[in-house]
């Protein structure tokens, strides 16, 4: 049983949100296409992000928690993290914007975007010699630019409260992940490599490094669904 671990957490992410989608009220199955499309252009840098540190020996997996098929040194169950992880977090997204007029929250996109960029790049530059902290925070800048000031793109606030919203999910799925309830943890961290903060058991850069996949995945869907949409007029 202790094998079918990381695989347990991935399904029990996504099955509710997966059997949700086919609601009449929500129809989320409609986007599925778009929303695969975005999670696996995402996937590409962040996985090869993932094989890098892997090799490196920024963090491991413990195997005794893994079904023990690996590609390319990780987990197959990481692999599947950068697809089921993403899914609930648009689904949730795509509720959310469905469901409440959240619109008005384009108004903190400056002062979001401000913050951010400022305090990751105090962190860059005061812990450059720490990797994990230095690539995470750099590429949020790097997202935040990108999205604010180039391709203007106007729910970064919308998509900021969903994300702190997730973190309700977040904490425990992560938790586990990193050893919460666990002998072991299923994902270890080299202390040399992070700031050494934790939110319980969860390293601080875990959750800038989520937030950067999700508004990256965001910004893809927004367009394959808005392509989709205009196709199905």
């Amino acid at each position: 049983m202790k094998a079918y671990t990381y695989i347990l957490i991935l399904f029990l992410t996504v099955i509710i949100c997966f059997i949700a989608s086919f609601d009449k009220r929500i129809q989320f199955n409609r986007h599925f296409g778009a929303f695969l499309k975005s999670a696996v252009l995402v996937a590409i840098p962040f996985i090869a992000w993932d094989i890098w540190f892997t090799a490196k020996g920024v963090w491991r997996f413990n195997t005794d928690y893994t079904l023990g098929i690996g590609i390319a040194g990780l987990p197959l169950e990481e692999w599947l993290f950068f697809i089921f992880i993403p899914f609930s977090c648009v689904f949730t997204y795509f509720c959310f914007d469905k469901f409440f007029k959240l619109d008005w929250l384009s108004g903190f996109n400056n002062l979001i975007v401000f913050v951010s960029v400022i305090v990751c790049s105090v962190m860059a530059l005061l812990h450059h010699d720490k990797i994990y902290t230095l690539v995470t925070a750099i590429t949020t800048v790097i997202t935040l630019i990108y999205l604010h000031f180039i391709v203007r793109a106007d729910w970064i606030g919308k998509a900021s409260l969903v994300f702190a919203a997730l973190m309700l999910g977040f904490f425990p799925v992560n938790g586990v992940l990193t050893g919460t309830g666990l002998e072991t943890p299923i994902v270890n961290y080299n202390p040399n490599d992070f700031l050494g903060i934790r939110m319980g058991m969860i390293p601080v850069e875990d959750a800038v490094y989520g937030y950067t996949q999700f508004l990256l995945v965001v910004y893809f869907f927004n367009r394959f669904k808005r392509t989709f949409d205009e196709n199905n007029k």
